[in-house]
């Protein structure tokens, strides 16, 4: 029985051959251009150890330090922090006013804003602590702001809500929709009592901090 498969013409064969081949090389050469301008166009600048000062009116006001910088120069142009950051913020007198800590951020450049996430915590001196899931800090305005939930824990109590606004001094907050608080006894949270997580809290037992109505 004669396979008709190689009764085809030879040069028929021949060009399909090459036109195949001319088409693999052709895909090759685009994928290889086409990362080529990715990676021109998605420069990525990396720095370790990082350790810079923001300056604010002339005077220092915070100092941030990371072990991993990377930046990105796109269309708009973005610093990340994936390896967690420290901040420290300071007074007219260079003395450090509150702390901040967060797993992840990015500094939005042309916005001069920061979105952390992951543990984020904001304290100051008088032991305030705010821990949320999500932050941003604007540096023009120098305040925190969220819509998430949010939790301020203070030495005799904690109290919960969503959404909060803060300068970031953390000298002043507001927790826009407050849910509750439990207190904190001096032995611990073992023998806190339960409380309605429905109540809101007095407003003017948690100064300097304030319970939006």
């Amino acid at each position: 029985m004669i396979n008709r498969f190689y009764h085809k013409k030879p040069g028929t064969f021949i060009l399909t051959l090459l036109v195949l081949g001319t088409f693999l090389i052709s895909c090759e050469n685009s994928v290889e251009e086409l990362k080529a301008l990715s990676d021109k166009r998605i420069a990525v600048e990396e720095a370790v150890d990082i350790e810079s000062y923001l300056s604010q009116g002339g005077k220092m006001r915070a100092r941030l330090t990371a072990p991993v910088m990377n930046r990105y120069q796109t269309d708009s142009p973005y610093i990340e922090f994936p390896k967690k950051l420290h901040v420290d913020f300071y007074n007219d007198s260079l003395v450090i006013e509150s702390q901040l800590d967060a797993l992840y951020g990015r500094f939005r450049e042309k916005e001069q804003k920061v979105f952390l996430r992951d543990s984020v915590v904001v304290f100051n001196l008088r032991r305030d602590t705010l821990r949320c899931k999500e932050l941003w800090w604007d540096r023009n305005t120098q305040m925190f702001f969220t819509e998430k939930e949010v939790q301020i824990h203070q030495p005799d109590k904690i109290i919960y809500g969503t959404g909060l606004e803060a300068d970031q001094s953390f000298d002043w907050w507001v927790i826009k929709k407050p849910t509750g608080f439990v207190s904190v006894p001096r032995s611990g949270f073992g023998a806190a009592p339960p409380v309605d997580s429905t109540t809101p809290p007095i407003t003017d037992t948690v100064p300097p901090g304030r319970i939006s109505q």
